[in-house]
């Protein structure tokens, strides 16, 4: 069975379709499943702001066939992981939900690298290019070490 990774950030166009497309690039794809959403219906339907699907194409990661979603009260059973990309995520999620199983399937996705430290990927979609470029070596850190930590406990 897969184990399946949920990214989530606010609108799905900037954040989460980044660390979609990294951690996918870094697991095998016949033992895990990685897909993601936003809190928000801002932008369902919708392909990555321009400037992640460029970043992204800089490493060789091609994320232009993903599609806006918004976060379901299932995705707690679909999914064995859920990462979020900043605080506001996270409580517009776990708000969802009174069981403490699911809760426990929620973390701000830098925990990984700073533990309890809740620090957030800032949205870089306000800002330059820069901001993606840093966003993205963010996510690339705390994917490698998600993808070591599973394929250490799977």
């Amino acid at each position: 069975m897969k184990i399946k990774i949920l990214m989530v950030c606010l609108g799905n166009i900037c954040r989460s379709p980044l660390a979609e497309g990294i951690l996918k690039s870094k697991l095998d794809p016949e033992k895990y499943t990685v897909a993601s959403c936003g809190t928000s219906n801002y932008h369902i339907g919708n392909k990555p702001d321009v400037r992640s699907i460029e970043i992204s194409k800089k490493y060789n990661i091609d994320i232009s066939k993903q599609r806006a979603a918004q976060f379901n009260k299932s995705d707690f059973t679909t999914y064995d992981y859920i990462y979020v990309m900043d605080k506001s995520n996270y409580q517009n999620i776990i708000q969802l939900t009174d069981k403490n199983q699911d809760k426990n399937k929620v973390n701000l996705i830098l925990n990984e690298l700073y533990p309890n430290e809740n620090l957030e990927v800032p949205d870089p979609y306000y800002g330059g290019s820069e901001g993606f470029e840093n966003v993205y070596q963010m996510l690339n850190k705390a994917c490698n070490h998600i993808a070591h930590k599973l394929e250490k406990q799977h």
